[in-house]
């Protein structure tokens, strides 16, 4: 059950913030660049790429519920007992989260297939609560009072960068792919930038919640464990760093290399999902050797 818990985690996490960060830069960024036309092909790529990530966010939610309630209860068939959901549900502060949270995907997917409801400032809206209800329900929910408090809000800044570098990945890639809009280095450019300053804070806290959670600079044991996996979702996040330079260089040349580009855009995707992979691994275990 724990696989399941660590794969459903990762499927979950993963959609929403790619929701999130999709909706962010397509109401924002894209918009105030692209020509109209522009945005309407950028639009119809995105339209099926959603019609994927609410419902998969949604039914992995689903099943991400029923884990945990099997896990409190002592197996997965106990987690789908109507009554267990109901204790859980309505007795432990994950489940009134939860219950919060898969209320706001259930809003998504009617905003999706609803045409009077179909508008990307609503889903923006929509996208950034859902995202903002996982942050009480990871390792900062074990702090009480102002602590507590203060550890939601640095995962919930962690949590938004993540999404918008990711999402915003992901739309470039969408950008990039043919047929592609004649203005489209502005929006290369603009984004660029901003992804050096979301690198930036995704690394500052979370660094902030290791120290916290582990009491120390660095968790110990430093390369087993919770040390090991944080390592290597560092090294990911490096990874992308250095692909995100390379785009940079790719940009300032003269030479008209959009495809090297896509592709560099993609893999450096693939190692942020990768890199949430780690942390779906993170959120099952202990951040210090005795907890």
């Amino acid at each position: 059950m724990q696989n399941a818990l660590i794969l459903c985690r990762f499927v979950h996490f993963a959609a929403v913030l790619l929701l999130f960060g999709s909706c962010l830069f397509r109401t924002w960024l894209f918009r105030s660049l692209l020509s109209t036309q522009g945005c309407a092909a950028l639009d119809t790529k995105l339209l099926w790429i959603l019609r994927g990530l609410i419902p998969l966010a949604l039914i992995s939610g689903l099943l991400l519920l029923v884990l945990i309630a099997g896990s409190m209860a002592g197996s997965w068939q106990d987690g789908l007992d109507p009554s267990t959901l109901t204790l859980v549900l309505g007795h432990t502060f994950f489940g009134q989260v939860w219950s919060g949270h898969l209320l706001l995907n259930l809003l998504l997917l009617i905003s999706l297939i609803s045409t009077r409801l179909s508008s990307p400032q609503l889903r923006l809206v929509l996208a950034t609560l859902l995202l903002a209800t996982l942050a009480p329900v990871g390792h900062g929910a074990m702090f009480d009072g102002v602590l507590g408090d203060l550890m939601m809000a640095n995962q919930l800044v962690h949590l938004f960068c993540v999404g918008a570098w990711l999402g915003g990945l992901m739309m470039l890639w969408l950008l990039l792919t043919p047929p592609q809009p004649s203005n489209v280095k502005p929006v290369l450019l603009r984004f660029s930038g901003l992804g050096y300053g979301l690198v930036a804070i995704i690394i500052a806290t979370g660094l902030i919640n290791v120290r916290v959670m582990s009491g120390a600079i660095w968790p110990e044991p430093a390369f087993s464990g919770f040390g090991l996996i944080l390592l290597i979702k560092i090294g990911l996040v490096l990874c992308m760093l250095l692909l995100a330079l390379f785009n940079r260089l790719l940009l300032n040349s003269q030479r008209n290399q959009l495809s090297i580009l896509r592709t560099s855009v993609a893999v450096e995707c693939l190692f942020g999902l990768a890199a949430v992979a780690a942390v779906s691994l993170l959120g099952t275990l202990p951040p210090l050797p005795n907890a």
